[in-house]
């Protein structure tokens, strides 16, 4: 399962990066400094980055089966989720809507990137369970 999570999680990346790439050349960071989108730059960033982090943690875990390893990059992961989710509900009150370079996510790649971080952490959050006997 934990090899699964590795492979729904690199799915999960190749659609983040696609939206990351449209954001950026809908001129996501000049829009934001004028107050035109409704993601700030601090949250786009971060939320990858998080993620890039618990994957990290998470093929340590698949290394040494270090319990401890599992159980960070479930909490890290579950923050970045949190953030993902917070852009979600952003681009969906109006953003998609707006004039922010947001506007230009297809509704697939948003639903897909969703779908499959969602995939990613309950695999995740399962498999530190499995591991820890819980």
């Amino acid at each position: 399962m934990g090899l699964v999570a590795i492979v729904t999680w690199l799915i999960t990346a190749m659609l983040g990066v696609y939206l990351l790439y449209l954001w950026l050349s809908g001129g996501g960071p000049r829009r934001q400094a004028a107050k035109v989108t409704r993601f700030p730059v601090v949250l786009v960033f971060a939320h990858p980055a998080l993620a890039l982090c618990a994957l990290g943690c998470w093929i340590a875990y698949m290394l040494t089966s270090g319990r401890a390893f599992a159980w960070l990059a479930f909490g890290v992961l579950a923050v970045s989720a949190l953030l993902g989710f917070t852009m979600f509900t952003r681009w969906l009150g109006a953003g998609r809507h707006a004039r922010g370079a947001e506007r230009r996510f297809p509704l697939v790649a948003v639903l897909l990137h969703g779908l499959a971080g969602l995939v990613t952490f309950v695999l995740v959050l399962l498999t530190a369970a499995i591991a820890t006997g819980l």
